[in-house]
């Protein structure tokens, strides 16, 4: 018999979604938008094609009570929409500040979710960070616009490399003071 870790994570609810900790049956959601090549290019991490197993060990990292990146996933079930619908980090740094990171599915872009989530999470705050990062593509205008909408402020330019596009991609920074 196998048991299961649940994680002790906050849940935040938005207007149209809740941000819940992952849990096993993300996975078939998981791998299914995170093979997509347009979400794996527009991360730093996710490769494509999506190795076999690939969704089941986030999801196990995921609910891994010790480790320094937390992983919510963007659960529309609430309001008839499906179980999930993208998913929002935060990577846990040193001096109390924080790198936040999130994508949404391509059936839900322009539909204002990452807005939310970025929203809901800045303003919850559950890691009580003094500061978060971001940092985008810059061939990703839209993920840009998702920062600068949630009053975060453009540091500058840099590089990432991408795994999915197995290349090191432009990037812009940008940093949320918290109160």
């Amino acid at each position: 018999m196998m048991f299961q870790t649940i994680v002790e994570q906050v849940t935040i609810p938005t207007e149209r979604f809740l941000l819940r900790p992952a849990r096993v049956s993300d996975v078939g959601l998981i791998s299914m938008y995170a093979g997509d090549v347009r979400v794996a290019e527009g991360t730093s991490s996710i490769p494509h094609p999506l190795p076999p197993g690939a969704a089941a060990a986030f999801v196990e990292r995921a609910m891994n009570v010790g480790a320094s990146e937390r992983i919510w996933v963007l659960d529309g079930t609430a309001h008839e929409m499906p179980e999930v619908m993208g998913v929002i980090s935060l990577k846990q740094m040193d001096r109390d500040q924080a790198e936040i990171g999130y994508w949404v599915a391509p059936a839900f872009w322009n539909t204002g979710y990452a807005s939310e989530a970025v929203q809901a999470l800045v303003a919850a705050n559950p890691l009580k960070n003094k500061a978060i990062f971001a940092q985008v593509f810059q061939d990703n205008p839209g993920s840009a616009r998702v920062l600068t909408n949630c009053g975060f402020g453009y540091l500058g330019d840099a590089e990432s490399y991408s795994v999915a596009r197995d290349a090191r991609v432009q990037t812009w920074t940008y940093l949320k003071k918290m109160a």
